[in-house]
């Protein structure tokens, strides 16, 4: 069987520092058999030289318009890794990163690792990383709904330019971006300078391998401590009235929360109640991600994993990772209360197959 290549998908808003945070990346020697997919839209000072890249190792996406065009380019970027792959060119990559441009929603590029057959025989999406800069963030949100989902879909952020920052500013951002993603580990960057170990952790649930840390992928405690959390929580009220009118304007659109099932739900209403909630309400599903106990299966625990309208296809784990045998869902959504998820769910959770009527 052909090794799947890890895929990790680097977003930020303009400015916030991800190209430079990548370039100090690929200084490491245990990332040299890495391959770089750039999607580029006039970022200001975007210096490809910085990337100290062989040609074969990079690809550049022009078209900065993320949607069907982009998405085409994409996969024939994965096309043409693989081309060179085979051919001898390229064959030691063992990595992609694919930095997006800083005005994009991540979310077609994650459809395209999770949907495109032949991005999906080759490749997996191993994590979500956004950017922040620590002086222009607050401003940044407050502006463009884009930036709002590109800290909300994360698997980890990256705050730049901390070094710059006033401690006071630096608190009420760190509480805006907790209230977003209250799952995300919040890592400081200097200089862009950030190690390796804070960019990948213990590294995200290895979607295929089945052998990945399913807890770290979760990390269900941080909904559990204060559960139906929402973005526009008083946290982030503003000394200034005015500011505080605007300040909302993305955030409170943006809720994250956890649903928890003490018992084992029917596969059968549970895999209808996904496809139901994603046809209705897909565009304002961000990320949804979990692991689910079924009645069908109670020794093999399937995990979930959607952007919007898409799910990956589940995956059934040989066993349970730990004691904890609850099934522990993770949503991050748009104008989505948490009590309309818990009201659809259990319609749905105990329903039975449809058995064919006697004619």
């Amino acid at each position: 069987m052909h090794k799947i290549i890890p895929v990790t998908v680097l977003t930020g808003f303009l400015g916030s520092g991800k190209t430079t945070v990548l370039a100090q990346l690929l200084k490491n020697t245990a990332l040299e058999k890495t391959a770089i997919i750039v999607n580029e839209f006039g970022e200001v000072g975007l210096d490809h030289d910085l990337l100290e890249r062989s040609d074969e190792d990079l690809i550049l996406l022009a078209n900065g318009c993320v949607c069907c065009t982009v998405r085409g380019d994409l996969v024939e970027a994965f096309h043409r890794l693989e081309r060179q792959r085979l051919a001898g060119e390229n064959a030691a990559f063992e990595r992609v990163f694919i930095e997006t441009t800083g005005l994009a929603d991540p979310a077609p590029i994650l459809h395209t690792l999770m949907s495109d057959p032949f991005v999906t025989a080759h490749y997996r999406l191993e994590q979500v990383i956004s950017t922040l800069d620590a002086i222009n963030a607050m401003t940044t949100l407050d502006q463009h709904d884009e930036a709002v989902k590109q800290v909300a879909v994360a698997d980890r952020l990256l705050l730049t330019k901390t070094d710059l920052a006033k401690p006071a500013e630096l608190q009420e951002l760190r509480q805006r971006i907790t209230a977003l993603n209250p799952a995300a580990p919040l890592v400081s960057v200097v200089n862009g300078e950030v190690a390796i170990e804070d960019f990948f952790g213990s590294l995200i649930f290895d979607v295929l391998g089945k052998s990945g840390n399913v807890q770290e992928w979760l990390r269900i405690e941080a909904y559990e401590a204060d559960n139906g959390h929402h973005a526009h929580a008083h946290a982030h009220a503003h000394s200034h009235e005015h500011a505080a009118v605007d300040r909302n304007r993305h955030d409170d659109h943006i809720s994250s929360y956890s649903v928890i099932r003490e018992q084992p739900v029917s596969w059968a209403g549970f895999s209808a109640w996904l496809e139901m909630i994603s046809q209705m309400r897909g565009d304002d599903l961000l990320r949804v991600k979990g692991i689910v106990n079924v009645i069908e299966h109670p020794d093999r625990p399937v995990v979930i994993h959607g952007v919007q309208h898409l799910f990956h296809p589940p995956v059934f784990l040989d066993r349970w990772p730990s004691e904890d045998h609850r099934t522990r869902l993770v949503f991050i959504t748009r104008d989505i209360d948490r009590e309309d998820i818990e009201a659809t769910l259990q319609v749905f959770e105990n329903r039975k197959p449809r058995r064919a009527r006697p004619s």
